[in-house]
């Protein structure tokens, strides 16, 4: 296993970055401009290895895709122009690919089987395999279809109103994906709201989505046309950036063109109820969704309690908050957040045991975790990302403000979301 030794007590960041491509929605441009009819053009899409793997899971469907300079040209079929990949679809790390590309196979009259890493094996997809059964698709797998890998036969389907256990947006859209492809109208009601790039980008398509509460109803038979994407820089990359400008010394960072999707936005609401000194400029709507430039200077931070509703909003940033928390006066608590259990890793447990390494007091509970605030300095020593591209990102700021050497276990983990990480981070230390 790789390790990589990493910047320790940072005097100040300061700089400008440009955040890489949204990851959901550079996963979406290749998957519905695959499935629409003409040519898609994306612009800043993101090219990490998540992400790849979509666009050579659609390849080996007969799509073709492309790159040309600084975009990505997918010249799309149509549902009815996807082909019997000759090979298993490959989805690398990417949950995003998986449970998508599930709705999307489950109408297809071919057979299909995709597998993943090590990390994939182990996520749970029976939150989307058991309703593409009920809506007529022919799926097996380990343990009934729960893990990959995981064979498809799509089937005539038939259209269902769902009601989603969990506000997971990429249920809500493997499931809108197949209901695209069957007579009827498919619903899907979330105990939350859930991020809705697939609704936004369904419109720019062509297509008609009807969003009524936390219910997203579409009608089957709907047929995409190409169109034109520049994608918005990820907040969720964007958020290790904030954090870390929050908690150096003397840091001011401003991040160009960054999503503010008001379903992702989370993490800013958080870091200004503990009082973070955050501004927004220069606020549009860019194709579908709003963007802007965020500038963050060194704060003087409370701690809070996170829970309910705004959890689905920040639920891939918890594991840079709970950094964050360790920075800020008194306690910070997390609660409702069990869906982080199954991500890359159980980000409740390894968030937990990487910065107690480190000498932070915070504790994990069932659904969450607590942590106790500015109780004692950071200090380095071997850490590890488990495979996980967010936690090695968290620990890499951590670094930024700890005492003593610190060492990165697989730190080419991060590469899964932003290859360019290291780089952006180098450039603003002074």
């Amino acid at each position: 296993m790789q390790t990589k030794q990493l910047h320790t007590k940072v005097n100040k960041l300061t700089g400008v970055l440009t955040i890489p491509g949204d990851k959901s929605i550079s996963h979406r441009a290749v998957m519905f401009g695959s499935i629409a009819k003409g040519k898609t053009t994306v612009l800043n899409f993101l090219e990490g290895e998540d992400c790849l793997s979509t666009i050579d899971c659609f390849r080996k469907m007969g799509v073709d895709i492309s790159k040309e300079s600084d975009s990505v040209v997918i010249n799309g079929r149509g549902f009815e122009g996807l082909q019997e990949p000759t090979e298993i679809l490959n989805v690398g790390n990417s949950g995003t690919t998986t449970r998508l590309l599930l709705g999307m196979l489950a109408g297809t009259p071919f057979h299909s089987c995709l597998i993943g890493d090590e990390s994939i094996a182990k996520r749970p997809m029976k939150r989307v395999t058991n309703p593409l059964r009920d809506m007529g698709a022919f799926i097996d797998g380990r343990e009934d279809g729960n893990y990959t890998p995981i064979s498809i036969r799509g089937g005539t389907l038939k259209p269902i109103r769902y009601n989603s256990p969990v506000a997971s947006a990429q249920v809500k859209s493997a499931i809108l994906l197949a209901g695209l492809q069957c007579e009827g109208t498919t619903s899907v009601t979330e105990p939350h709201k859930s991020r809705d790039h697939t609704e936004r980008m369904l419109r720019a398509f062509g297509g008609e989505v009807e969003e009524n509460g936390l219910t997203c109803s579409i009608n089957g038979g709907q047929q995409l046309r190409g169109i034109n994407i520049h994608v918005p820089g990820d907040i969720s990359s964007a958020a290790f950036f904030l954090v870390a400008g929050a908690i150096v010394p003397n840091s001011s960072i401003t991040l160009h063109r960054v999503g503010l999707n008001p379903t992702r936005t989370g993490i800013i609401d958080v870091l200004k109820e503990m009082g973070a000194d955050l501004t927004i400029e220069n606020e549009q709507i860019e194709h579908f969704e709003p963007v802007g430039d965020i500038n963050i200077k060194t704060s003087s931070l409370k701690g809070i309690e996170i829970s309910g509703d705004i959890i689905p909003r920040l639920i891939d940033e918890i594991p840079i908050i709970a950094l964050l928390a360790t920075q800020a006066s008194g306690d910070t608590i997390i609660k409702d957040a069990s869906e982080l259990k199954v991500k890359e890793t159980n980000r409740i447990d390894t968030v937990v045991t990487e910065l107690k390494k480190l000498g932070a007091s915070i504790e994990s509970t069932d659904d969450g975790m607590i942590i106790h605030g500015q109780t004692g300095k950071l200090t380095g020593t071997t850490v590890d990302s488990y495979g996980d591209h967010r936690i090695g990102m968290m620990l890499a700021i951590a670094a930024c403000i700890a005492e003593g050497q610190m060492t990165l276990k697989d730190p080419d983990a991060i590469a899964v979301s932003y290859p360019m990480f290291f780089e952006h981070l180098n450039s603003l230390i002074d």
